[in-house]
């Protein structure tokens, strides 16, 4: 066994004073931080939350989230001005096209303002009380010394109570808010701006000042759909008037300002605006929020957990139909008619505890919901259970399709495989018939 030998350190004042002098300033950063710093339990109450201000700054941070809102107000106010007065009242000389003008704009307008009305100042979905914490279990989750025993205590919580719950964490554990101390059902994710989670959250946006989710997300859609119509329309028939204007054949320069500026305008928000309506468009069909697309839901598969973006959908109709309901009058109108509850959803491939019959479909026995029922009325006329099928048999006298009796069948030779059927062997056909639970018209 050898040793190296250790080189002996010169200490000299060269060498000594900066030694020193990081150790004085790391002493006196350490104290400073220990004086400084609270303790873990304060500084987890002192995280950011807006909900808790309290005083000015809480003043001060609810008038600041309402500025993107007035400057939208603002901008559909000053675009009504120049479109309908500077436009219609002052330039446009013929009474058939400024009639018709009027009317459409103002029936484009009161749709366009309606639903962000209703985008605004509709209620989040909060989560049901069931799904919190009670002070014992809460006790004891918050006591528990692992992960394992934490686990445990939120799957009984779940089996208890008999909550939908599918979706899990990477790990494969129950999704739990901490701050919120309750179980999160599936689709639901905490919003830090709103301090509380909410049901099947899409994003917060800052132009509406409020979270787009379950009870809002069909007003947000028709939104940015009539918002788009809106600016395409007045950058439309404002168009042979912008050339006019550019042109010096317009008169009054304040008139030929407020035209110019509000078809530049009205192309730049039908720019932005097309993106983000085809964006929501495809999440629509698609069954996703904007969270799930960037972060795909785990599901259980085959005794493994997986993401899955398209865990939701249901196809192109019937997750139109969870978004817009089922009444066709009210689809294009801002008025509440989504289906479900916003808690439990119907899930692909995966059934819940409750037993189910042979004939029953995939998306009966995955919705838990009876306001589903009339979504999926065309998916319930299908008749079996998706594994097995009845089969027509052949019979060999009457069949001629094959020709020259040849036929599929298994031979023991090797080569009669790889080379095929020959003329020379005629082999019987075995006829397999496959029972079925139910007669289904072949």
């Amino acid at each position: 066994m050898t040793h190296e030998k250790l080189q002996p350190i010169l200490v000299t004042p060269k060498t000594l004073f900066p030694l020193r002098m990081k150790t004085v300033v790391f002493e006196t950063f350490a104290k400073f931080s220990a004086d400084c710093s609270p303790p873990h339990e304060m500084s987890v109450a002192m995280a950011p939350k807006f909900s808790s201000m309290s005083g000015p700054c809480r003043l001060c941070f609810k008038a600041a989230k309402w500025l993107p809102v007035l400057f939208i107000v603002t901008a559909v106010v000053w675009s009504y001005y120049a479109y309908v007065i500077q436009l219609n009242l002052f330039s446009i000389d013929s009474i058939i096209e400024k009639s018709f003008y009027l009317f459409v704009y103002h029936i484009l307008l009161f749709l366009f303002l309606w639903a962000y009305w209703q985008t605004i100042f509709t209620e989040i979905g909060r989560v049901p009380k069931q799904f919190r914490l009670p002070p014992s279990e809460l006790e004891r989750y918050e006591a528990a010394e692992s992960d394992e025993v934490r686990r445990d205590i939120l799957e009984r919580f779940t089996e208890k109570n008999n909550l939908p719950v599918y979706n899990r964490t990477m790990t494969g554990d129950i999704r739990y808010c901490e701050k919120c101390v309750q179980i999160k059902p599936d689709r639901s994710h905490h919003c830090s701006v709103c301090g509380e989670c909410v049901l099947k959250l899409d994003h917060h946006c800052p132009w509406v000042n409020n979270c787009v989710a379950f009870t809002n997300y069909k007003f947000f859609v028709l939104f940015l759909g009539y918002a788009l119509i809106y600016c395409l329309f007045i950058a439309a028939t404002t168009l042979q008037y912008f050339i006019k204007s550019w042109k010096n054949q317009l008169g009054g320069v304040s008139g030929s300002f407020h035209i110019l500026f509000v078809f530049f305008v009205s192309i730049m928000f039908a720019i932005s605006l097309v993106s983000l309506f085809g964006y929501h468009i495809f999440l629509v069909s698609k069954n996703r929020s904007t969270l799930e697309s960037f972060r795909a839901p785990i599901f259980r598969l085959s005794h493994t957990w997986v993401q899955d973006k398209d865990g939701f959908s249901l196809g192109a109709y019937n997750n139109f139909l969870e978004v817009f309901g089922d009444n066709k009058k009210l689809w294009f109108l801002p008025v509440a008619t989504s289906l479900g509850d916003g808690v439990s959803y119907p899930v692909r491939g995966q059934q819940p505890p409750s037993t189910t019959t042979a004939t029953t479909t995939p998306v009966q026995s995955y919705g838990s919901t009876q306001t589903r029922k009339t979504a999926f009325k065309d998916l319930r006329q299908s008749l079996g259970d998706g594994v097995t099928y009845p089969q027509r048999c052949v019979d060999e006298d009457t069949d001629d399709l094959l020709g020259s009796r040849q036929r599929w069948a298994e031979d023991e030779e090797e080569n009669d495989l790889t080379t095929g059927f020959t003329n020379n062997h005629t082999y019987p056909l075995e006829e397999v018939v496959v029972q079925s639970n139910h007669t289904n018209p072949v």
